[in-house]
């Protein structure tokens, strides 16, 4: 985790930085500073709190987030985070076909 948290910001400024990709599969480390100014994704998104506590605000509604905590975005979904800490830190997991994945 230490060593994912040294690559953000990134060179120029970028609060994410992307440390995996295999597949569908695309994993980043995300930091955001001040304001979240998020668009909805084109593919299906998972979260894991990686340190700091915020709210996730999503059409399911807001939830206070905190280390360990899992939280999924659906493809063309608006969310973003909001009060977040200064130190407040997520894994990002992009996976799938563009539009996401049918539920079952």
């Amino acid at each position: 985790m230490a060593g994912a948290l040294l690559q953000v910001p990134g060179p120029g400024g970028e609060r994410s930085r992307e440390l995996l990709r295999h597949g569908s599969l695309q994993v980043k480390v995300y930091s955001p500073v001040g304001s979240d100014l998020q668009s909805p994704h084109s593919r299906d998104e998972g979260y894991v709190v990686m340190r700091g506590t915020g709210i996730f605000v999503s059409d399911a509604g807001r939830d206070s987030v905190e280390p360990g905590d899992l939280l999924f975005a659906p493809a063309g979904v608006a969310h973003q985070f909001e009060d977040f800490s200064e130190d407040f830190a997520v894994w990002v997991f992009f996976y799938g076909p563009e539009g996401g994945e049918r539920a079952a």
